[in-house]
């Protein structure tokens, strides 16, 4: 996929954005789109994925990566109100490398560590691995976007996303709905 020259937000932008968001839902919300990372830097947005223990999302990047002994970051969620606010809209919400972007409440009062979450025939473990964001999110989405993902309450709400693991293998698809258990 690539990088459409964009204007990135600044930090006041963000804020304000945000701001004017409702809350999302906390026990039951909707999965709106799911990212695959077929090679370095490359996104294919799919409406149907298979979610496994051993490969994370079929076919991502992550079973092939350097990462893939850690399973507590084998699945990305983001909240799709921020992804949205950061990135200027829809077509650029894959280019942050998130698996799921979900109409959810990710922040980690409402999905502390450990908490499991069902999406479709799959279940999930939310990480302790802290989401912090890299070099590529800053040179996509701006430098003022990775700072705001990292300061304030930005790490508390899990502006940057969460870390998943599966627990349970199955399928996913677009407009499943995600179910705090």
């Amino acid at each position: 996929m690539p990088e459409p020259n964009a204007h990135h937000r600044s930090l006041d932008d963000l804020r304000a954005s945000l701001a004017g968001s409702p809350s999302p839902p906390s026990e039951s919300g909707e999965l709106n789109m799911i990212v695959i990372r077929t090679n370095d830097g490359e996104r294919k947005e799919v409406d149907v994925a298979t979610l496994t223990g051993a490969e994370g999302v079929v076919g991502d990047h992550w079973s092939r990566g350097k990462y893939a002994d850690q399973t507590e970051v084998q699945v990305t969620l983001i909240n799709s109100d921020v992804i949205d606010a950061i990135s200027g809209g829809r077509d650029r919400w894959a280019l942050a490398g998130d698996n799921l972007v979900v109409d959810f409440d990710i922040g980690q009062k409402n999905l502390p560590p450990g908490q499991k979450l069902a999406i479709g025939g799959a279940l999930l473990e939310v990480s302790e691995e802290p989401h912090t964001g890299c070099a590529k999110f800053s040179k996509r989405y701006g430098p003022d976007a990775l700072r705001f993902v990292n300061l304030g309450d930005g790490p508390e709400m899990r502006l940057r996303g969460v870390y998943a693991r599966v627990v349970q293998d199955g399928d996913i698809r677009t407009g499943d709905r995600l179910e705090k258990l």
